[in-house]
């Protein structure tokens, strides 16, 4: 048992490795890993799971396709009484920005813009899971900003 998670150990360090050497030859590489919390494994499944952002015309369709956008308010006779996320998009472009959005609540970069959002977000009373979901849907617009503009993190914020 030892020797086969030793070897699955080794398997996924090889493949981590080759996701980061294919992302690192996109033109968007620079910008997205330029973002606090995304690493080289973060940041090759941000850029494999966004794609192009030229396919989307507006911010609001790039965080509409990450599945972060609110449910419709009313639809017909039904009003809802709560609105939560649609998450109607990718599944695993959501995982991953949840899981960048946890690395930057952990490490609490006071200076950084996605984490004073998110503060504030959590000082107006909101709840855990509402508060990371607004962040990560700031860090949508931001990512699609960089990529737009081909700008790095630091300059842009």
């Amino acid at each position: 048992a030892i020797i086969q998670l030793n070897s699955i150990n080794e398997t996924l360090a090889s493949l981590a490795s080759e996701m980061n050497k294919i992302a690192a030859t996109l033109p968007e590489y620079d910008s997205v890993m330029s973002m606090f919390g995304v690493g080289s494994v973060l940041g090759s499944q941000l850029i494999a799971e966004i794609g192009d952002v030229s396919r989307f015309p507006n911010k609001k369709a790039l965080v509409g396709f990450a599945g972060l956008d609110a449910s419709p308010f009313q639809s017909g006779n039904f009003n809802p009484q709560s609105r939560s996320i649609s998450k109607r998009g990718s599944a695993a472009l959501r995982k991953t920005l949840f899981q960048v959005m946890s690395v930057v609540l952990q490490r609490a970069p006071t200076n950084n813009v996605i984490f004073q959002f998110m503060d504030k977000k959590r000082s107006e009373g909101k709840h855990y899971n509402v508060a990371i979901s607004h962040a990560a849907k700031k860090l949508v617009r931001v990512i699609y900003q960089l990529e737009k503009s081909g700008q790095l993190y630091h300059r842009a914020a």
